[in-house]
């Protein structure tokens, strides 16, 4: 598919430029998705509004940014062995090396090759353009009850949440905490009502994100944050506190809180 197409890079001080680069060619097991949609993640806000964190293979490369985006499959490579042109999917956004002990478990975040290791928008290009060379190993299918856009949001944010989730464990012996309600604390509230979480609290600053909390249905009560917090989560589980929390803040006290609120074992 040859020609040009506008994508988006974040140079930093305040700034996203607009560049016209070539439409990438599939090579072997990779695919090229027109993409549908690329969300913007927290960590997108932080590199165009104040500083590019992270040093040699893990700072950001200077491509193409967006680590959130979802298309359909325009065109494959050759040794494609799932996936297929008009296929719709989802990006995972660490492209791990496929063979070391972590990414053979799953775990591609994880993944310890410093060559190959190399995630979506920091390292290698990303959603913010009209294409996306993507390889296959890296792609989930996106079933048509859910939107190119609900797909994005997967892709990072649910994502993200699903595998913390998962290595904790939530079921319906768990009243769980949550400190930080924006979109990867309401993710985890929701997660966590599918999951079959007995009672689900939050706790934010902003009234905002508490009522919305509430609106969703996917917190039982929600505090705002303050320096009592713990002694107000611990009465609300009449006194032991819970058996999971969740920090979604990146907030030093409110992590704090997380651990002080939990029960005993």
């Amino acid at each position: 598919m040859p020609g040009t197409m506008k994508a988006a890079f974040l140079p930093g001080n305040s700034t996203v430029e607009i560049r016209d680069v070539p439409v990438p060619e599939p090579g072997h097991g990779e695919v090229l998705l027109q993409v549908k949609a690329s969300t913007i993640c927290g960590s997108d806000i932080r590199c165009i509004y104040h500083e590019h964190l992270g040093k040699g293979p893990e700072g950001y490369q200077g491509v193409i940014a967006g680590h959130e985006p979802a298309g359909l499959i325009v065109q494959t490579g050759p040794g494609c062995r799932r996936f297929k042109t008009g296929d719709r999917v989802l990006v995972y956004h660490i492209s791990g090396c496929g063979v070391c002990n972590d990414c053979r478990r799953g775990y591609m975040i994880s993944c310890t090759s410093a060559e190959f290791r190399r995630a979506y928008g920091w390292q290698r290009d990303g959603g913010m353009a009209a294409y996306l060379l993507a390889e296959e190993k890296d792609l989930i299918l996106l079933p048509d009850s859910l939107t190119y856009l609900d797909g994005a949001q997967v892709a990072c944010g649910f994502g993200t949440v699903y595998e913390a989730l998962e290595k904790i464990g939530i079921s319906g012996n768990d009243a769980v905490l949550i400190t930080g309600l924006g979109p990867v604390g309401l993710a985890a509230g929701a997660l966590c009502r599918k999951l079959g979480a007995e009672k689900i609290i939050g706790i934010d600053i902003s009234p905002e994100r508490r009522d919305l909390a509430l609106n969703l249905g996917l917190c039982d009560a929600v505090l705002a944050a303050g320096l009592n917090n713990v002694n107000e989560v611990r009465e609300l589980t009449a006194g032991p506190g819970f058996e999971r929390a969740v920090d979604c803040s990146a907030n030093a006290e409110a992590r704090a809180t997380a651990i002080r609120a939990t029960r005993k074992w």
